[in-house]
């Protein structure tokens, strides 16, 4: 750690970065048969040594987060998913759902120290960490990143405003973490005490969109903050750097972008769900469906950041992926509009919107593909065949020259009031 750079695996050549993550790739998926049951089961008759590339990979399937609810439910404890137990492992948290995530004992186990050192955290820092210390991971991930590169942590947690803000001022921390808009509460409440913080200089946020004009607010406080994009399934994802250039993708980690409700990759600048393989012994997760939607930055492939950073880059949270809608009593789900794209490859792109003139839902199916010429009736008829049969719902088919690019499959824009 020197320099502008925590390592120097940010500023390798993106080709030895691309030969590392395969050639480590083959070995972890043998690690999860092995040791995981859920991926010995439904990796049953893959080849590890196989899986040796990006498309070798994209034939494998994806394990969304959703479906780790009823996972865990099923099989206990987490799922079958850990390829540790009790006592190998550190911790277990609970998030929403009930979700449940492992910790392993390796010193900064979520990776957070790289994001941290982005955001200009050095050791020394005194760090003040307002995430949630109860039950859920959030606080433990950036906790683990500040010791790991040498800082003191004050255990803020959540909620006690005025307590917090008092600690802040007696003791004068260097670096915040927490989420951006708890961060501007707490600079609120200590001008409203009269209390002066003037050692708060630098900040990486998380949870929750960090909008232009809080990071401009917090600026002007003289806070410079930073994201990092994690989850409490994989930890560190990607992060942000003073080039201010989308987030740059962790080095632990394999990211794939891929059509929501599909394992198929999209075309690089074109959004989609964001798909994780983590090289972590503890919890191998192969192809890990994140939910959240993004993009990758085709411009990152091609020249490094110019922070000097040479992994690829990602735009940043762009909503979710999971855009489920009742409609007429019945779920639809992305992969069933997927389904339909697959029957018919005149389509590129589908999006169903969902309306309620007059208070009754109606499906429209918006097509990217060439409706038009002779056969456009008997395909569109065929297509809305194809979408009563997936649904069991009857919707409208019609055709466009191209669709937004930003990932949206099912479109709710029933109003209610």
């Amino acid at each position: 750690m020197n320099g502008d750079h925590f390592d120097a695996l940010e500023t390798r050549d993106p080709r030895e970065r691309e030969r590392d993550l395969l050639a480590r790739l083959p070995r972890q998926i043998a690690h999860a048969k092995a040791n995981a049951p859920h991926f010995a089961e439904i990796l049953h008759g893959v080849d590890a040594a196989a899986i040796d590339s990006r498309a070798a990979l994209a034939r494998l399937p994806v394990l969304r987060k959703h479906e780790l609810i009823e996972l865990q439910k099923r099989r206990r404890p987490l799922g079958g998913l850990a390829a540790s137990g009790w006592g190998a492992l550190g911790r277990v948290f609970a998030s929403p759902g009930p979700i449940y995530e492992p910790e392993g004992r390796q010193p900064d186990y979520w990776r957070t120290a790289r994001a941290l050192y982005a955001a200009g955290v050095r050791a020394g820092d005194l760090v003040h960490n307002s995430f949630s210390y109860h039950m859920t991971p959030g606080a433990w991930l950036l906790e683990a990143g500040a010791l790991a590169l040498g800082c003191t942590v004050f255990p803020g947690g959540v909620g006690q405003t005025e307590q917090q803000v008092g600690a802040m001022a007696d003791l004068q921390p260097d670096a915040y973490v927490g989420t951006p808009s708890f961060l501007r509460i707490l600079l609120d409440k200590a001008d409203e005490l009269g209390l002066a913080i003037p050692s708060l200089k630098k900040a990486l946020v998380s949870g929750e969109a960090f909008l232009p004009p809080l990071r401009e607010a917090l600026r002007a406080r003289g806070v410079d903050g930073y994201q990092v994009y994690a989850s409490a399934d994989l930890g560190s994802i990607a992060y942000e750097t003073a080039a201010r250039q989308g987030l740059v993708v962790d080095e632990g980690v394999l990211l794939e972008i891929v059509r929501p409700g599909t394992g198929e990759p999209v075309p690089h600048g074109e959004v989609g769900e964001v798909v994780v393989t983590l090289f972590n012994a503890d919890y191998p997760l192969i192809r890990f469906g994140t939910g959240d939607l993004s993009a990758i930055l085709p411009e990152s492939l091609c020249a490094p950041s110019p922070c000097g950073r040479t992994n690829m880059r990602i735009k940043g949270w762009l909503g979710r992926a999971d855009q489920a809608a009742k409609i007429k009593g019945m779920f639809v789900h992305p992969e069933q509009i997927a389904a339909v794209i697959k029957r018919h490859p005149q389509i590129a792109r589908a999006r169903l919107v969902v309306t309620n003139p007059g208070g009754i839902d109606t499906m429209t199916l918006h097509c990217e593909g060439n409706g038009r010429g002779e056969g456009a009736a008997a395909l569109a008829a065929a297509v809305a065949d194809s979408l009563r049969e997936l649904t069991k719902l009857r919707g409208e088919v019609v055709f466009a020259a191209s669709l937004p690019n930003d990932g949206k499959v099912i479109s709710d824009e029933r109003k209610f009031d």
